[in-house]
């Protein structure tokens, strides 16, 4: 006999029998014993399948349809001049229905040593402490010092009253001034600007709080000058940023690229993230799109231009018509352009063009420039998300694990049935995580093709979850980048080095809301480059900072540790064996 689904249910009352529909507790009850196999009929299999794939689909609508109406009830009181409903965290805090981190299915225990403290703190001075001799019986004896490290900062005023010598020559007019001592500008002193530089990108404080520090302390400086000190001539640390950026991308053959929102002085932009493991570079710019990968990836070097066979391939996935790529096939080919030089050969090879396929062929001619490496060499691989921007910049793309197992758990089915198919794809998904992290650093042809064989098949299995299949399909398509790291076991299984760097400039936007003016947003891009390198470095941002400001530079540049931690690390092992 076929199954069924019940649709109506018997109750008792007064002692008689009635019918009616099914309540939804019943149903709800239903649904959770709900077996698609013990159903002998395929027809009436595929029919619960697809109502139960409809069901998820109305209480989706549903969802969001409660969620935008009541978003509309809140706008229409703030419109009356009535306030919103109050955003009360509640008590116990909710389930972890929006919990998308796959920390605690991929987590592994860590052991930690812990060091001594006189070992990793630099001392400044020594001090003897004594025992009252009130307190100490007659027949004591000494035996000896216990040592404790007591740290503590001063943070004291310093003003210097300077009488600067001067020469004045009726034969020579200009007056001969004596020049400050080394690293004060104008009236502030390299204490000052240093830690100010400190406090607002390695600390994020906001303007106006940094000058609020230095009042509680006794400077007298307003919340302009502490702007001017941040942003106004800052060509050194401009110079060092630009260098350590070319040697992150010279010394590593990969590169992780994130990017998050930022605007300045009103306008949308946008500000890239390029990361190394021994580098992390932040560069605010326009717009989000190809062409700004390929502006940032290479060290911010001009934009060129380069037509033949590869770029015409491109400009085909593009979306330009026969006619147009026939008219690209005029344009001179093997000839590395200028920016400049653009918009007049785009007029007179394709006349009335649209922008989206002027924009396409701009793309594509950049990315030809990119791959033949035109005064400046491009990374090999790229290690991002699967944003459509990051494609076809560099020779391989990989994608993280641990960012696609985002999307897997970020499906909430409501049917009990396809929970448990979605909590049995993530089971599956992280043990072929676990099984390819283990052999990553030796893996055997013969394991490598059983790792792709089950990411395939992981990837390929049908399960009638609407939802869940489209993910599948999703992650299968992504195979060959998911598994890079057999190829390259060097390169991490994630992107979180370059999250970790959006997630700082979202703090920073948070804190100071963005920059005002051009001059500002570069500031803001090398000072957050240099306090995360340094980080990576394992060197104190604030002794490199004070070091550049009051004119010192015993410190090593930061391009320099690159280069030399870079022989060490040999990033490029796969790369040099292949």
């Amino acid at each position: 006999m076929p199954w069924r689904v019940a649709t109506t249910e018997e109750v008792w009352h007064n002692g008689l029998q009635y019918t009616r529909p099914l309540s939804t507790g019943a149903s709800g009850t239903l649904l959770e014993d709900l077996d698609l196999h013990r159903s002998v009929d395929e027809q009436a299999r595929e029919l619960v399948r697809r109502l139960l794939n409809v069901l998820e689909d109305v209480r989706a609508d549903l969802r969001a349809a409660q969620a935008e109406n009541q978003r509309l009830r809140e706008e229409i009181n703030r419109l009356k001049g009535e306030q919103g409903r109050p955003k009360v965290q509640s008590n116990p805090p909710q389930p972890p229905r929006t919990d998308h981190s796959s920390a605690q299915e991929r987590h592994r225990a860590k052991t930690w040593s812990k060091r001594r403290t006189p070992d990793r703190i630099p001392l400044d001075r020594a001090q003897g402490v004594e025992v009252d001799p009130d307190r100490v019986p007659p027949d004591a004896v000494c035996k000896g010092y216990e040592a404790v490290v007591v740290q503590d900062v001063i943070c004291r005023t310093d003003n210097v009253l300077c009488h600067q010598e001067k020469f004045s020559s009726p034969s020579q007019p200009p007056t001969s001034l004596a020049a400050l001592p080394q690293g004060d500008s104008g009236h502030w002193g390299p204490g000052l600007t240093s830690l100010a530089l400190v406090l607002d990108s390695g600390a994020q404080m906001s303007e106006p709080k940094v000058a609020e520090v230095w009042r509680s302390v006794g400077v007298d400086l307003s919340d302009g000058q502490v702007s001017h000190l941040l942003s106004k001539d800052q060509a050194a640390f401009h110079a060092e940023q630009d260098a350590l950026d070319r040697a992150g991308v010279a010394r590593s053959p990969w590169q992780h690229l994130d990017d998050t929102s930022t605007r300045v002085n009103g306008p949308h932009g946008s500000c890239p993230i390029v990361c190394t493991p021994l580098s992390t570079a932040s560069c605010t710019t326009p717009a989000t799109d190809r062409l700004t990968v390929i502006d940032v990836l290479p060290t911010h070097r001009p934009r060129r231009f380069l037509v033949h066979e590869e770029a015409r391939g491109d400009v085909e996935g593009c979306g330009v018509s026969a006619v147009r790529r026939r008219q690209l096939g005029q344009w001179p080919s093997g000839t590395s352009m200028a920016e400049a030089t653009m918009p007049a050969l785009l007029a007179a090879h394709r006349p009335g063009v649209g922008p989206p396929p002027r924009h396409g062929s701009l793309r594509a001619t950049a990315v030809a420039a990119s791959h033949a490496a035109l005064e400046c060499p491009v990374g090999r691989l790229l290690v991002g998300d699967d944003a459509p921007q990051c494609t076809l910049v560099t020779d391989e793309l990989a994608l993280g694990w641990v960012h696609e197992g985002r999307h897997a758990k970020q499906l909430r089915p409501d049917v009990s049935h396809h929970r448990a198919l979605v909590e049995d794809f993530r089971q599956r998904f992280w043990t072929s995580y676990d099984q390819w992290w283990a052999c990553r650093a030796q893996p055997t042809p013969e394991e490598a093709a059983r790792l792709e064989r089950e990411c395939a098949a992981l990837g390929a299995t049908v399960t009638g979850s609407e939802a869940l299949d489209e993910r599948r399909a999703k992650t299968h398509a992504k195979q060959a980048c998911l598994l890079m790291v057999l190829a390259h076991p060097e390169i991490p299984r994630h992107n979180n080095p370059a999250a970790l760097g959006a997630r700082a400039r979202v703090r920073q936007r948070e804190v100071s809301f963005g920059p005002r003016t051009r001059e500002g947003a570069n500031a803001w891009d090398t000072f957050m480059t240099l306090a995360g390198t340094a980080t990576k470095l394992g060197i104190s941002f604030s002794h490199s900072i004070h070091d550049r400001v009051s004119g010192a530079y015993q410190m090593p540049a930061l391009a320099d540790l690159i280069a030399e931690r870079a022989k060490d690390l040999n990033l490029g092992a796969s790369w040099d064996t292949s």
